[in-house]
């Protein structure tokens, strides 16, 4: 099979996989080496959903032996299949670095014979990248469960940034939809990334000659509404991972139906407004102090779709409100609609100088459509209608211009002249998580 077929195949079967992220690495170039991993040297460029595309994003293979019911590279799966050599993916590499196609590598798998055996190729991979091409760019790699941890100890000191993907959100759900697979033996390798990244840091304030491990820490991916797992239950689950494996990232994938089977929704298009919905929910977890009981409980179990998290939350909770802007600290003003993390700060900056009036806000970029209602300034009410209006809802339920999307599950092509376009309101919630 010719290179250029195999790059179509394992390309276009990596772009289910959305646990990329090209930042947080210091990875320093050396003498005779090629490509550093600065922030100053990744080019960040983003599809229509808001998901990184800087990267070379392929599949060593997507051979498998794994039969998951939701995924499109499953053993029963009647697809082109294709096999990478680690000489192939490094050359790959090194000639797309330097045509400037590209700033780094995502480099995932299927579980080919085993996942030792699958854990080696990659690293075997990484290796002749790092040490025969000299290639210091940005690498992240897909940590395979099950594999020996020694050869998860050896990839994380060469990449930059590892994921292991939980995949579905709950054990029930594996068991329904990928029972060739156990949540321990997924969990296992996360704790060990872990405990590395830790244990290097210690001995780096001791040495500096000790390696970094996986300096850009690990991700996972969730997928969401293959499973009849809540919203709730996915949020749970992440903050819980947050705490216990201090990940980087979570990352949401909405189920794509890609394949008829009898345990699978019956749906015609991905649930993207969910997906968005619990990604507008990780940053309230991670960024504005919320927790996930606070944001959904057992009456209410999902996000509604006409309305942020945030938002729905202050409508839930009006004896808080509203807030007297001059007064308010800064935890009470992240949790007003319509007020981000750099909003809040420079409310707080300004304040200290002089009164902050409407028209400042609007200057600090917040969002006068959902704040008026739950704000106050020198102590003028500035909502068109009172907090206690059961109009209220109505007035705040948002109205944004549809998303065109030509091919909503495509991730970029490097051979494609076009770019699409993104939506700003789209952009800007993706790339700030100002809500």
């Amino acid at each position: 099979m010719e290179l250029l077929e195999k790059l179509e195949i394992l390309a276009n079967a990596a772009k289910y996989d959305v646990s990329c992220s090209s930042s947080g690495s210091t990875r320093k170039n050396k003498a005779g080496g090629l490509g550093n991993s600065y922030a100053s040297g990744i080019c960040h460029s983003w599809s229509e959903d808001g998901r990184c595309i800087s990267l070379l994003k392929i599949l060593l293979t997507n051979y498998c032996i794994y039969n998951c019911a939701y995924c499109v590279n499953r053993s029963s799966n009647d697809i082109p299949r294709a096999y990478f050599t680690p000489d192939e993916v490094a050359k790959l590499t090194v000639n797309f670095y330097r045509r400037n196609y590209i700033e780094g590598l995502f480099l995932s798998s299927a579980v080919i014979t085993s996942p030792n055996h699958t854990m080696e190729l990659l690293t075997e991979t990484v290796r002749k990248l790092r040490n025969i091409h000299n290639f210091n760019g940005y690498i992240h790699l897909k940590a395979i469960p099950g594999a020996d941890l020694e050869l998860i100890k050896e990839a994380g000191s060469l990449v930059d940034r590892m994921s292991v993907n939980i995949e579905l959100p709950s054990a029930s759900g594996l068991k329904l939809l990928a029972p060739q697979k156990k949540q321990d033996l997924i969990i296992r390798p996360m704790d060990y990334i872990k405990l590395q990244i830790y244990e290097h840091k210690e001995e780096r304030k001791i040495s500096r000659k000790v390696s970094h491990f996986v300096p850009a820490g690990q991700t996972t991916q969730l997928i969401v509404g293959a499973t009849p797992d809540t919203d709730l239950n996915i949020l749970q689950l992440s903050e819980k991972i947050y705490k216990n494996y201090e990940l980087k990232r979570v990352y949401y994938s909405a189920y794509v139906p890609v394949s008829e089977h009898p345990k699978l929704p019956q749906i015609s298009q991905p649930p993207l407004l969910r997906e968005h919905r619990l990604y507008q929910a990780d940053w309230l977890l991670r960024f504005y102090g919320f927790r996930a009981e606070e944001l959904l409980n057992e009456s209410q179990p999902n996000f509604d779709l006409e309305l942020d998290p945030k938002t729905n939350w202050a409508l839930r909770n009006l004896h808080l409100f509203p807030v007297e802007i001059n007064r308010a600290d800064y935890e009470t003003l992240l949790r007003v609609p319509g007020i981000g993390v750099k909003s809040a700060q420079r409310i707080i900056r300004a304040r200290q100088v002089r009164a902050v009036t409407f028209d400042n806000l609007k200057k600090f970029g917040v969002v006068m459509k959902r704040a008026q209602f739950f704000i106050t300034c020198r102590g003028k009410y500035g909502g068109q209608i009172s907090l206690e209006n059961k109009l209220l809802r109505q007035y705040l339920i948002a109205k944004p211009k549809p998303i065109q999307h030509s091919s909503p599950y495509e991730q970029l092509s490097l051979f494609n002249e076009s770019v699409p376009s993104i939506p700003s309101e789209v952009m800007l919630s993706n790339l700030t998580g100002e809500l």
